[in-house]
């Protein structure tokens, strides 16, 4: 699988048979209030971030990302994520995995992805 590296972060080729994605928001509908709003969170903009950064495969489970949180409170900011439009996810079995819109936010919103790629937390 091959991996380019765009504005500071990864975008790995969509792979073929994959599952049909949940439920999200159409690229016309994304609306920046309301990807910024979900970004606002700290967990999910760490979890945008890491995506960007750090990713090995197309998609990752929620597993992946080593947050030590309820499973109730990580279904909640994957959500979140998804109903803005900021992610997408597919359900393989029993688990539910996610990547970024890279191409539908870059659309919609031109460097946004990059500001958040280059983010540093305060907590460090």
């Amino acid at each position: 699988m091959s991996v380019t590296v765009g504005e500071g972060f990864a975008v790995v080729p969509e792979p073929d048979g994959l599952p049909e994605p949940l439920p999200e928001p159409a690229v016309d509908e994304l609306r920046l209030e309301t990807v910024l709003g979900a970004l606002s969170d700290p967990l999910r903009l760490f979890i945008v971030r890491k995506l960007l950064l750090e990713r090995e495969r197309f998609d990752h489970p929620c597993g992946w990302f080593g947050i030590d949180r309820p499973k109730s409170s990580l279904t909640h900011h994957f959500k979140a994520l998804r109903a803005a439009g900021v992610i997408r996810q597919r359900q393989y079995g029993l688990e539910r995995r996610s990547h970024v819109r890279v191409d539908d936010l870059d659309a919609r919103f031109p460097g946004l992805l990059a500001l958040v790629a280059a983010w540093e937390s305060a907590d460090g």
